[in-house]
């Protein structure tokens, strides 16, 4: 089985180093890793030109589904692609898991793994605490879970690529930038080409690094645009949509109340009511965030 590893980056150049050198610690070696850079400077080629397996840097547009889709388009015979945020770092028996359970299960069309520890939800976590994390898991024997999951987790997605290459499937470039849920609507639109699943013996450290964040102004619209424009398509339903707008609306009115160092709640809730009112004149789009 050939499996290449993918990593979309930006503006992280410092992390990313450490993310490749730790995935060259893998028990099971990645065939080839293919990093999309947002700009040339977010890779130190002097360090990528060391490592083994090799490390190839691909040219695309800015943006994370235009950086996935490069990535996608380099694949070639690969049988699986796992795409990793530049600040996720897999367990050393990561890799090997997945070429067992690709193998074992010819139904999975996507599977994503447990995260140990998230930073995303605080002031993210650093390299050595990330890492220390994954040495105290490796004394645990991972349970053999497999439970079904709605959508992959961005920070940690396996797919079969056949499964891709069924519809030629790519991320929805009208979803710029950051690209908010575009992991939902991917995963979604494969859905139909096999199971997706969470796999309790996939197991990382998603560090949460806050560099390279969309403003909180354009997150708060695409909190608001991307859930509609996706039910516009179809990839997701009614019910899906309002729950998790609604949840960050609330989230966001209540937490500019008291405003936090690490969240910008006041500048998302302001995106909010300018989706919101971008809704009513008929003119709601998430490309709109590249004019905030």
């Amino acid at each position: 089985m050939k499996i290449i590893v993918g990593i979309a980056t930006a503006g992280r150049r410092e992390v990313l180093s450490e993310t490749l050198l730790h995935l060259t610690r893998q028990d099971r070696k990645p065939d080839a890793i293919l990093v999309c850079p947002a700009s040339p400077d977010d890779v130190d080629l002097d360090l990528v030109r060391t490592l083994a397996p090799d490390v190839t840097v691909v040219s695309g547009r800015k943006g994370s589904c235009a950086q996935r889709n490069a990535i996608l388009d380099r694949t070639g015979t690969a049988d699986v692609v796992a795409f990793f945020d530049d600040d996720f770092l897999p367990r050393h028996d990561f890799l090997a898991k997945v070429e067992d359970l690709f193998k074992r299960q010819p139904d999975i069309a996507v599977a994503t793994g447990l995260v140990l520890a998230d930073g995303i939800h605080g002031p993210g976590i650093s390299v050595k605490a990330g890492l220390d994390i994954l040495e105290q898991d490796q004394a645990a024997t991972p349970p053999t879970t497999l439970e079904p999951v709605y959508n992959a987790y961005g920070c940690n997605m396996v797919f079969r690529v056949s499964a891709i290459e069924a519809d030629a499937t790519r991320f929805d470039e009208r979803l710029p930038l950051y690209g908010w849920q575009e992991d939902v609507d991917f995963c979604r639109r494969l859905a139909r080409h096999g199971r997706i699943v969470r796999s309790g013996q996939l197991r990382g450290v998603h560090l949460g690094n806050k560099r390279g964040r969309t403003s909180g102004l354009r997150f708060g619209y695409s909190q608001v645009a991307n859930p509609l424009y996706l039910l516009r398509k179809g990839s997701v339903g009614l019910r899906w949509t309002l729950h998790l707008m609604g949840s960050n609306v609330a989230a966001n009115t209540i937490g500019s109340l008291k405003p936090q160092s690490l969240v910008d709640r006041r500048g998302r809730l302001k995106g909010n009511l300018i989706a919101f009112a971008d809704l009513l004149r008929g003119r709601l789009d998430p490309s709109r965030v590249l004019e905030l």
